[in-house]
């Protein structure tokens, strides 16, 4: 039997306290990220999608799903996602990063990619371990082992913040309920683009988050789009 090509999905999301304004809209978009990987996997069945799904505060990271198969995966709700506390971005991504790869590493596939998503609405702040510096080799050090790093961020220099760890695929989203719709619909369209580029042997190491070329002839007005709405009704209701 031909062996599946693994794409290790490796999700980091903020859970301080200054998560609390939009804990709702967070918990329903990663819920629908969860369902994205899984029509993922149904529309590429050569690919074989597992994923870790990492919280983090000052109170430590928390495991709430490690390369679970996704036929296994849950929803978080109220009692799994719980903003408090600061953002110790650095050691949540340092631990992620080392426990991933050592998974890997044991599991040794043939052929595989990793995908790393980190969503926060905030820089920094608390982290003991990890600095930007060494944040930035361990990224450096894993990108030659085909890993895709991203990274998601509000209420920050996002780009310069991603540039001084060498993360190059970036969006950036405001903490409005509108446009947190918008940034869940964009990560969707880009992980289905992911797995096609894998597919089709492309690099996936840049451009993540680049629009197709139908999304880039659409009018900015938003009377003319209609199946925007209609996505944005799909997924979030209303």
């Amino acid at each position: 039997m031909e062996t599946k090509h693994k794409v290790y999905n490796l999700i980091i999301l903020d859970e301080s306290g200054s998560m609390q304004s939009i804990k709702k809209t967070i918990m329903n978009g990663f819920n629908e990220v969860v369902q994205t990987i899984k029509s993922v996997a149904l529309e590429y069945p050569e690919q074989e999608h597992t994923v870790s799904f990492v919280s983090f505060n000052s109170s430590g990271t928390k495991k709430i799903h490690e390369n679970s198969k996704i036929e296994l995966l849950n929803q978080i709700d109220e009692r799994s996602y719980q903003p408090n506390g600061g953002t110790p971005l650095f050691d949540a991504m340092g631990a992620s990063f080392f426990n991933l790869n050592w998974i890997i590493e044991k599991e040794n596939p043939k052929n595989y990619n990793v995908l790393v998503t980190i969503l926060t609405d905030g820089e920094e702040n608390a982290s003991k371990e990890h600095t930007a510096q060494s944040i930035k080799e361990i990224i450096e050090t894993y990108k030659s082992k085909n890993w895709t790093f991203t990274y998601i961020g509000a209420n920050h220099d996002v780009d310069l913040f991603a540039s001084r760890i060498s993360i190059n695929n970036v969006m950036k989203f405001e903490t409005s309920e509108e446009d947190m719709q918008r940034m869940f619909v964009r990560d969707r369209e880009a992980r289905m683009n992911y797995s096609k580029k894998i597919r089709n042997f492309e690099n996936v190491s840049d451009d993540y988050f680049e629009q197709n070329e139908i999304d880039k002839k659409m009018p900015d007005d938003k009377e003319k789009q209609p199946e925007n709405k209609s996505i944005f009704r799909r997924l979030f209701g209303g």
